[in-house]
């Protein structure tokens, strides 16, 4: 079952591994890049490495690499404009109550954010940003930066592999597998936004 044009295994296909980077680039460390989705991206990319389409371990090194270094395009983003685009009105690709949340998630995890947020979609685009524009030590940003880059790379990757492997016909399903994906992904934004109401 999967729903109508949407399949994320061609989209997945169709990037490569080159696109597949870009992506992952973006989402890390470009303000505008928070609307992709890196986890189902990735995800997906694991299932298709179950059948042979990628190289597992060139997918999580290539990919981790791309992520860490978007954080630390966006930690210099952050540091350089930060605070004047952080002064902005809304527009199309900003909106403050994404850095309200980063900001909340920040005051509640500290440093632990640059890992912790890679695992939450919308934060993990703005927590480097933040961590600029807060004049974080860079040193200890990038250490984080990298725990966080592989963790979440290897974590996703390794979990769409290793259920393809276990059940082949998945990528059948992969819409949905997607759609709780993103769920899960969101339920500690839900659940700060359920404790703050």
């Amino acid at each position: 079952m999967s729903l109508p044009h949407l399949d994320l295994t061609a989209i997945v296909e169709t990037l490569g591994l080159g696109g597949l980077c870009l992506v992952i680039f973006a989402e890390s460390g470009l303000f505008f890049g928070f609307f992709l989705p890196g986890d189902s991206l990735l995800f997906s990319a694991g299932l298709l490495s179950a059948t042979g389409v990628f190289d597992i371990w060139q997918l999580v090194v290539f990919v981790s690499v791309c992520a860490i270094l978007g954080d630390s395009v966006g930690f210099w983003f952050g540091k350089k404009v930060g605070p004047k685009i952080f002064s902005r009105d809304d527009s199309r690709f900003f909106r403050k109550s994404h850095v309200e949340k980063t900001k909340k998630f920040y005051e509640k995890y500290g440093s632990r954010t640059i890992v912790l947020a890679r695992f939450v979609p919308i934060v993990r685009t703005f927590a480097p940003i933040l961590a600029g524009v807060g004049q974080m030590e860079y040193g200890k940003f990038i250490s984080y930066n990298i725990v966080g880059g592989i963790a979440w790379s290897f974590v996703l990757i390794y979990g769409g592999f290793i259920l393809g492997r276990i059940l082949p016909s998945a990528g059948n399903y992969i819409t949905l597998i997607a759609l709780a994906i993103i769920l899960i992904s969101f339920l500690p934004i839900a659940k700060e936004f359920i404790r703050k109401k």
